[in-house]
Protein backbone atom coordinates (compact mmCIF):
# COMPACT_ATOMS: atom_id res chain seq x y z
CA UNK A 1 0.00 0.00 0.00
CA UNK A 2 1.17 3.17 -0.94
CA UNK A 3 -0.07 6.46 0.30
CA UNK A 4 0.09 9.62 -2.10
CA UNK A 5 -2.39 11.94 -1.48
CA UNK A 6 -3.05 13.07 2.18
CA UNK A 7 -7.10 13.48 3.20
CA UNK A 8 -7.94 17.43 3.21
CA UNK A 9 -9.25 18.10 6.58
CA UNK A 10 -10.18 21.39 7.51
CA UNK A 11 -11.40 23.47 11.11
CA UNK A 12 -15.24 23.78 10.95
CA UNK A 13 -17.13 27.13 12.22
CA UNK A 14 -17.41 26.15 16.01
CA UNK A 15 -21.38 26.97 15.29
CA UNK A 16 -24.34 27.92 18.09
CA UNK A 17 -26.33 25.07 18.59
CA UNK A 18 -30.26 25.53 19.77
CA UNK A 19 -29.88 24.28 23.51
CA UNK A 20 -32.90 22.73 23.45
CA UNK A 21 -31.51 20.67 20.40
CA UNK A 22 -28.44 20.08 22.77
CA UNK A 23 -30.74 18.75 25.81
CA UNK A 24 -31.80 16.06 23.03
CA UNK A 25 -28.47 15.18 22.47
CA UNK A 26 -27.92 14.79 25.87
CA UNK A 27 -30.45 12.64 26.81
CA UNK A 28 -29.29 10.40 23.73
CA UNK A 29 -25.94 10.04 25.34
CA UNK A 30 -27.18 8.87 28.85
CA UNK A 31 -30.21 6.65 26.69
CA UNK A 32 -27.25 4.92 24.47
CA UNK A 33 -24.58 4.82 27.34
CA UNK A 34 -26.92 3.24 30.02
CA UNK A 35 -29.96 2.49 28.54
CA UNK A 36 -31.95 -1.41 28.71
CA UNK A 37 -31.69 -1.49 25.21
CA UNK A 38 -28.25 -0.27 23.79
CA UNK A 39 -29.22 -1.75 19.74
CA UNK A 40 -32.70 -0.10 19.65
CA UNK A 41 -31.02 3.05 21.09
CA UNK A 42 -28.73 3.14 18.21
CA UNK A 43 -31.24 2.57 15.41
CA UNK A 44 -33.27 5.50 16.90
CA UNK A 45 -30.59 7.72 17.47
CA UNK A 46 -29.50 7.58 13.62
CA UNK A 47 -32.54 8.31 12.75
CA UNK A 48 -32.62 11.33 15.50
CA UNK A 49 -29.22 12.65 13.79
CA UNK A 50 -29.97 12.73 10.51
CA UNK A 51 -33.12 14.99 11.12
CA UNK A 52 -30.65 17.58 10.15
CA UNK A 53 -26.31 18.86 10.05
CA UNK A 54 -27.63 20.90 13.47
CA UNK A 55 -28.63 17.58 14.89
CA UNK A 56 -25.53 15.74 13.54
CA UNK A 57 -23.36 18.08 15.17
CA UNK A 58 -25.43 18.18 18.41
CA UNK A 59 -24.82 14.31 18.71
CA UNK A 60 -20.98 14.55 17.64
CA UNK A 61 -20.35 17.13 21.00
CA UNK A 62 -22.60 14.63 23.02
CA UNK A 63 -19.91 11.78 22.11
CA UNK A 64 -17.22 13.77 22.44
CA UNK A 65 -18.04 14.29 25.86
CA UNK A 66 -19.65 10.82 26.02
CA UNK A 67 -15.86 9.48 25.57
CA UNK A 68 -14.64 11.35 28.65
CA UNK A 69 -17.14 9.01 31.12
CA UNK A 70 -16.22 6.19 28.88
CA UNK A 71 -12.61 6.40 30.02
CA UNK A 72 -14.03 5.54 33.91
CA UNK A 73 -15.85 2.60 35.40
CA UNK A 74 -19.48 2.41 34.12
CA UNK A 75 -21.31 3.12 38.04
CA UNK A 76 -18.92 6.23 38.65
CA UNK A 77 -19.38 7.31 34.68
CA UNK A 78 -23.07 6.77 35.36
CA UNK A 79 -23.40 9.23 38.48
CA UNK A 80 -21.15 12.01 37.09
CA UNK A 81 -23.47 12.18 34.21
CA UNK A 82 -26.62 12.14 36.00
CA UNK A 83 -25.53 14.57 38.67
CA UNK A 84 -24.62 16.97 35.82
CA UNK A 85 -27.86 15.87 33.73
CA UNK A 86 -30.91 18.44 34.94
CA UNK A 87 -33.44 16.58 36.69
CA UNK A 88 -36.50 17.67 34.64
CA UNK A 89 -36.49 19.20 31.25
CA UNK A 90 -37.96 22.58 32.62
CA UNK A 91 -34.80 23.25 34.52
CA UNK A 92 -32.91 24.14 31.31
CA UNK A 93 -30.08 22.81 29.41
CA UNK A 94 -28.46 21.89 32.69
CA UNK A 95 -24.37 21.27 32.88
CA UNK A 96 -24.46 18.48 31.11
CA UNK A 97 -25.62 20.35 28.59
CA UNK A 98 -23.25 23.27 28.77
CA UNK A 99 -20.28 20.84 28.29
CA UNK A 100 -22.17 19.80 25.15
CA UNK A 101 -21.56 23.23 24.14
CA UNK A 102 -17.69 23.64 25.10
CA UNK A 103 -17.26 20.54 22.87
CA UNK A 104 -15.36 19.42 20.86
CA UNK A 105 -12.88 21.98 22.89
CA UNK A 106 -13.62 20.69 26.04
CA UNK A 107 -12.72 17.32 24.57
CA UNK A 108 -9.54 18.78 23.54
CA UNK A 109 -8.51 20.38 26.89
CA UNK A 110 -9.58 16.76 28.48
CA UNK A 111 -7.50 15.00 25.93
CA UNK A 112 -4.20 17.50 26.46
CA UNK A 113 -4.24 18.13 29.98
CA UNK A 114 -0.87 19.37 30.79
CA UNK A 115 -0.20 17.41 33.71
CA UNK A 116 1.67 14.92 32.64
CA UNK A 117 4.44 17.68 31.41
CA UNK A 118 4.53 19.15 35.15
CA UNK A 119 5.26 16.23 36.63
CA UNK A 120 7.34 14.04 34.02
CA UNK A 121 10.92 14.27 33.37
CA UNK A 122 10.38 13.71 29.53
CA UNK A 123 6.56 14.22 27.78
CA UNK A 124 5.41 13.93 24.39
CA UNK A 125 1.82 15.48 23.17
CA UNK A 126 -0.64 13.77 20.99
CA UNK A 127 0.93 12.20 17.46
CA UNK A 128 4.54 13.63 18.70
CA UNK A 129 7.18 11.16 19.04
CA UNK A 130 10.50 11.98 20.92
CA UNK A 131 13.82 10.41 20.33
CA UNK A 132 17.04 10.81 22.77
CA UNK A 133 20.64 9.53 24.04
CA UNK A 134 20.38 8.94 27.77
CA UNK A 135 23.80 9.70 29.57
CA UNK A 136 24.91 5.95 29.93
CA UNK A 137 24.48 6.07 25.90
CA UNK A 138 21.19 4.37 25.49
CA UNK A 139 18.43 5.29 23.18
CA UNK A 140 14.74 6.46 24.41
CA UNK A 141 12.24 6.52 21.96
CA UNK A 142 9.15 8.26 23.19
CA UNK A 143 5.81 7.67 21.40
CA UNK A 144 2.53 9.79 21.35
CA UNK A 145 1.07 10.96 24.51
CA UNK A 146 3.83 9.53 26.64
CA UNK A 147 5.71 10.74 29.68
CA UNK A 148 8.72 9.38 31.85
CA UNK A 149 10.71 9.97 34.54
CA UNK A 150 14.46 9.35 34.07
CA UNK A 151 16.13 8.20 37.86
CA UNK A 152 20.26 7.33 37.20
CA UNK A 153 21.92 6.87 40.19
CA UNK A 154 25.71 5.24 41.11
CA UNK A 155 23.23 1.45 42.20
CA UNK A 156 20.68 1.56 39.33
CA UNK A 157 19.03 3.08 35.69
CA UNK A 158 15.81 3.19 35.98
CA UNK A 159 13.05 5.05 33.59
CA UNK A 160 9.83 5.61 35.36
CA UNK A 161 6.97 4.68 32.79
CA UNK A 162 4.12 7.29 33.80
CA UNK A 163 2.08 7.33 30.58
CA UNK A 164 2.21 5.90 26.83
CA UNK A 165 5.04 3.89 25.74
CA UNK A 166 8.52 3.70 25.21
CA UNK A 167 10.95 2.25 23.04
CA UNK A 168 14.63 1.52 24.52
CA UNK A 169 18.12 0.43 23.16
CA UNK A 170 20.47 -0.66 25.67
CA UNK A 171 24.07 0.98 25.95
CA UNK A 172 26.87 -0.99 27.64
CA UNK A 173 27.32 1.28 31.05
CA UNK A 174 30.24 3.12 31.25
CA UNK A 175 29.91 3.30 34.95
CA UNK A 176 32.83 1.09 36.57
CA UNK A 177 30.69 -0.74 38.65
CA UNK A 178 26.78 -2.79 37.37
CA UNK A 179 23.75 -0.68 37.14
CA UNK A 180 20.63 -2.79 36.09
CA UNK A 181 19.01 -1.02 33.38
CA UNK A 182 14.95 -1.14 34.29
CA UNK A 183 11.99 0.50 33.53
CA UNK A 184 9.29 0.54 36.22
CA UNK A 185 5.26 0.70 35.84
CA UNK A 186 2.78 0.71 38.55
CA UNK A 187 2.28 -3.36 37.83
CA UNK A 188 5.92 -3.95 38.01
CA UNK A 189 9.43 -4.08 36.54
CA UNK A 190 11.23 -4.78 33.46
CA UNK A 191 15.02 -5.47 33.14
CA UNK A 192 16.74 -5.42 30.27
CA UNK A 193 19.02 -7.91 29.56
CA UNK A 194 21.38 -6.40 26.88
CA UNK A 195 18.84 -5.51 24.58
CA UNK A 196 16.17 -3.45 22.40
CA UNK A 197 12.60 -3.93 23.77
CA UNK A 198 9.16 -1.63 24.20
CA UNK A 199 7.20 -1.09 27.31
CA UNK A 200 3.69 0.43 26.80
CA UNK A 201 0.81 1.43 29.49
CA UNK A 202 -2.43 0.05 27.96
CA UNK A 203 -4.40 0.92 30.75
CA UNK A 204 -4.33 1.77 34.47
CA UNK A 205 -3.45 -2.47 35.13
CA UNK A 206 -1.78 -3.83 31.82
CA UNK A 207 1.87 -3.19 30.61
CA UNK A 208 2.95 -4.82 27.28
CA UNK A 209 6.84 -5.65 26.85
CA UNK A 210 7.86 -6.71 23.49
CA UNK A 211 11.05 -8.24 22.93
CA UNK A 212 13.23 -7.51 19.56
CA UNK A 213 16.98 -8.41 20.38
CA UNK A 214 18.38 -10.44 23.35
CA UNK A 215 15.73 -10.73 26.28
CA UNK A 216 14.41 -8.90 29.51
CA UNK A 217 13.11 -10.46 32.63
CA UNK A 218 9.44 -9.29 33.94
CA UNK A 219 9.00 -8.86 37.37
CA UNK A 220 5.41 -8.58 38.15
CA UNK A 221 4.66 -6.37 41.44
CA UNK A 222 3.17 -9.59 43.07
CA UNK A 223 4.48 -11.90 41.00
CA UNK A 224 7.98 -13.99 40.21
CA UNK A 225 10.19 -13.49 37.82
CA UNK A 226 9.28 -14.12 33.85
CA UNK A 227 12.04 -14.27 31.21
CA UNK A 228 10.59 -12.54 28.01
CA UNK A 229 12.98 -13.40 24.80
CA UNK A 230 13.55 -11.93 21.48
CA UNK A 231 10.80 -12.15 18.87
CA UNK A 232 8.19 -12.53 22.17
CA UNK A 233 5.43 -10.64 23.73
CA UNK A 234 3.86 -10.46 26.72
CA UNK A 235 1.18 -8.50 28.96
CA UNK A 236 1.62 -8.48 32.73
CA UNK A 237 -0.70 -6.90 35.41
CA UNK A 238 0.81 -6.85 39.49
CA UNK A 239 -0.23 -10.02 40.06
CA UNK A 240 0.89 -12.49 36.99
CA UNK A 241 2.39 -12.15 33.75
CA UNK A 242 0.28 -13.43 30.72
CA UNK A 243 1.42 -15.91 28.21
CA UNK A 244 4.23 -14.84 25.50
CA UNK A 245 3.08 -14.33 22.14
CA UNK A 246 5.19 -13.99 18.90
CA UNK A 247 6.14 -10.38 17.80
CA UNK A 248 8.26 -9.05 15.29
CA UNK A 249 10.59 -6.15 14.96
CA UNK A 250 7.38 -4.53 12.25
CA UNK A 251 5.93 -3.90 15.92
CA UNK A 252 8.35 -0.75 16.49
CA UNK A 253 7.58 0.77 13.05
CA UNK A 254 5.59 3.34 15.01
CA UNK A 255 9.68 4.52 15.47
CA UNK A 256 9.18 5.86 12.10
CA UNK A 257 5.83 7.06 12.09
CA UNK A 258 4.16 3.69 10.40
CA UNK A 259 2.05 0.49 11.06
CA UNK A 260 2.17 -2.55 9.59
CA UNK A 261 -1.06 -4.08 9.27
CA UNK A 262 -1.10 -7.85 8.63
CA UNK A 263 -4.65 -8.75 8.31
CA UNK A 264 -5.98 -6.53 11.19
CA UNK A 265 -9.27 -5.76 11.78
CA UNK A 266 -10.17 -2.48 10.45
CA UNK A 267 -11.59 -1.75 14.54
CA UNK A 268 -8.08 -2.29 15.57
CA UNK A 269 -6.20 -0.31 12.81
CA UNK A 270 -8.26 2.62 13.28
CA UNK A 271 -7.94 2.13 17.15
CA UNK A 272 -4.00 2.44 16.77
CA UNK A 273 -4.64 5.49 14.62
CA UNK A 274 -6.62 7.43 16.80
CA UNK A 275 -3.81 7.76 19.69
CA UNK A 276 -1.67 9.58 17.22
CA UNK A 277 -4.71 12.29 16.38
CA UNK A 278 -6.04 15.02 18.31
CA UNK A 279 -10.41 14.49 18.76
CA UNK A 280 -12.27 11.54 18.37
CA UNK A 281 -11.59 9.04 15.37
CA UNK A 282 -14.30 5.64 15.58
CA UNK A 283 -15.06 3.06 13.63
CA UNK A 284 -18.13 2.22 12.27
CA UNK A 285 -19.29 -1.31 13.79
CA UNK A 286 -20.38 -2.05 9.97
CA UNK A 287 -16.85 -2.46 8.44
CA UNK A 288 -15.32 -3.22 12.14
CA UNK A 289 -14.50 -6.74 11.17
CA UNK A 290 -12.74 -5.76 7.30
CA UNK A 291 -9.49 -6.84 7.31
CA UNK A 292 -6.20 -4.39 6.55
CA UNK A 293 -2.84 -5.74 5.23
CA UNK A 294 -0.47 -3.05 4.42
CA UNK A 295 1.58 -0.01 5.51
CA UNK A 296 -0.27 3.20 6.86
CA UNK A 297 1.27 6.53 7.91
CA UNK A 298 0.81 7.27 11.42
CA UNK A 299 3.18 10.49 10.87
CA UNK A 300 -0.04 11.70 8.94
CA UNK A 301 -3.32 9.89 10.14
CA UNK A 302 -5.04 12.21 7.55
CA UNK A 303 -2.70 10.51 4.42
CA UNK A 304 -3.28 6.88 6.23
CA UNK A 305 -7.32 7.28 6.62
CA UNK A 306 -7.31 8.14 2.51
CA UNK A 307 -5.36 5.22 1.76
CA UNK A 308 -7.93 3.21 3.52
CA UNK A 309 -10.34 4.54 1.94
CA UNK A 310 -9.03 4.04 -1.57
CA UNK A 311 -8.16 0.61 -0.51
CA UNK A 312 -11.49 -0.67 1.26
CA UNK A 313 -15.29 0.47 0.39
CA UNK A 314 -15.09 3.08 3.54
CA UNK A 315 -15.56 6.73 3.36
CA UNK A 316 -14.23 9.20 6.19
CA UNK A 317 -16.91 11.26 7.44
CA UNK A 318 -16.15 14.69 9.01
CA UNK A 319 -18.66 16.02 11.45
CA UNK A 320 -15.43 18.37 12.61
CA UNK A 321 -11.65 18.22 12.24
CA UNK A 322 -12.40 16.80 15.46
CA UNK A 323 -14.75 14.25 15.26
CA UNK A 324 -13.49 11.74 12.59
CA UNK A 325 -16.15 8.16 11.56
CA UNK A 326 -14.50 5.58 9.32
CA UNK A 327 -17.96 4.52 8.13
CA UNK A 328 -19.21 2.01 5.01
CA UNK A 329 -19.09 3.83 1.91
Amino acid sequence: MNIRQPLQAHDAPHAALDPALLSEAADWMMTLRYGDNPQKARADLDRWRQQSAAHAEAWARAEALLGVFAQVPTSIGKDALQALRPPTRRHGLGMLGALLIAAPAGWLAWRHMPWREWTADVATATGERKSMTLADGSRLVLNTASAVDIVFTAAERRIRLQAGEILVTTHADPSPTYRPFMVQTPQGTVRALGTRFSVRNLDAQTTRVAVFEHAVEIRAMDGGLHLLRAGQQADFEAATVRPEVAVDNSAALWEQGMLLARNMRLADVVAEMSRYRSGVLRCDPAVAELRVSGAVSLADTDAGLALLARSLPLRIEQATRYWVTVAPR
